[in-house]
């Protein structure tokens, strides 16, 4: 099945994205002397901007331009600040190119992102060698903070909380003692499932395992619910009570569909990378989703200034676009670290991150020396008559 996004948000979001990329004119003062324009310096975004898993980066992305566009209303800056997208569609063979494309524009001083761990960990050598800071919102692989990367930073807990908190949840808290759990063949979907499987274990549960390798994204509209019709066959002859997919909601979509068909009805739970909307609308029949948990280590937006501000720019609501939040504070995070510079330098805001204490709209933005956040939180979600609504903490 292809997403299809709402129209309306499509073309707004296109629009939107072009205007993203027209850099900032000097101004000239009304009495006709020159005054010494600002200078002007470019964040980027790296995500999935196409493809099957476009509204993650669409979530993302709005909330960046929206801390961009506040910062320069205020006038206080000594500098102006403009956003250039890389679309990498959340692939890891297309991350180095538009990582590449980033480190040789010469204005660009800092990103978020990348969104997706695989994506970043192919992309992650190329900005580490041009200095470039990198705070991503979402990517939650636990290896992406030990590879030596200085640059790197996330303000999100990684898959060696979430997963273990996830199957605390599924076995403790659900009393589910016989799990199968799912991983799409990703690097984030694989590293989450084998959070899940392990802390599951030591839980006391039987767990079964597989790799269901996920169609592309969904994309190019070839992807349909039979593709997943064995893997379905596989998870009802386990007879497990509950089952874990480590994955994105695309794929995660076209399962549900299978697993219905099959006659599956045991718990099931997925991690932030189906936390979306979207999940429903790829689901066939849309009622499948229904009863499945999520979580996720961000939170639905409360904020109502937030929320307010950002469904004016994105044309669509903030209270499910997951990510949104931590794509705000991750860009407020690198604006507040580039203020406190004389001298904005790209290795000066890797710096100044490390040395960041700045209490954000999701929580205190401080880093640990490997570019973890210090600190963490599991959310709960479930999808409960075609909406996700969100349970609390784990």
């Amino acid at each position: 099945m292809k997403l299809r996004l709402n129209k309306t948000v499509a073309t707004v979001a296109s629009g939107a994205l072009l205007l993203m990329a027209v850099p900032a004119i000097g101004l000239a003062s009304t009495s006709g002397a020159a005054v010494k324009a600002k200078p002007t310096y470019t964040i980027g975004y790296e995500g999935p901007l196409s493809g099957g898993n476009q509204q993650l980066g669409l979530n993302m992305v709005f909330a960046v331009q929206l801390a961009i566009n506040q910062a320069n209303a205020t006038g206080k800056l000594p500098f102006k600040l403009q956003l250039k997208t890389y679309d990498d569609q959340g692939d890891p063979t297309i991350a180095p190119t538009q990582a590449q494309a980033a480190v040789h524009n010469r204005n660009l001083v800092a990103l978020v992102g990348p969104a997706f761990s695989g994506a970043t960990a192919a992309a992650e050598p190329y900005y580490k060698a041009a200095h470039i800071a990198t705070v991503s919102p979402s990517a939650t692989r636990v290896t992406l903070a030990t590879s030596g990367w200085n640059n790197f930073f996330r303000v999100v807990a990684d898959d060696g909380v979430q997963g273990p908190a996830d199957a605390n949840y599924m076995v403790k808290k659900l009393g589910k003692n016989s799990v199968y759990v799912v991983n799409d063949g990703t690097a984030y979907g694989s590293g989450v499932a084998s959070a899940f499987a392990t802390q599951a274990t030591s839980d006391g549960a039987t767990v079964t395992t597989a790799t269901v390798p996920g169609t592309s994204q969904c994309q190019n509209g070839t992807a349909s619910a039979t593709q997943y019709s064995a893997a379905a066959t596989q998870a009802m002859a386990s007879g497990a009570k509950a089952l874990f997919y480590g994955g994105y909601y695309c794929d995660l979509g076209l399962f549900l569909g299978a697993l219905q068909s099959a006659g599956y009805t045991g718990a099931i739970m997925s991690d932030d990378g189906s936390l979306s909307p979207a999940l429903i609308q790829s689901t066939t029949p849309a009622s499948a989703a229904n009863g499945v948990y999520l979580t996720c280590a961000c939170a639905s937006s409360t904020n109502k200034t937030f929320n307010s501000k950002y469904q004016a720019l994105a044309h669509f609501s903030a209270a499910n676009a997951t990510y949104a939040p931590e794509s705000y504070d991750a860009t407020n995070a690198i604006i507040n670290a580039m203020k406190s510079l004389k001298k904005i330098t790209r290795v000066g805001i890797v710096n100044a991150l490390h040395r960041l204490t700045w209490k954000g709209m999701t929580k205190v933005i401080k880093f640990q020396k490997n570019g973890n956040i210090a600190g963490s939180a599991i959310y709960v979600n479930q999808v409960k008559n075609g909406k996700i609504v969100q349970l609390g903490l784990e």
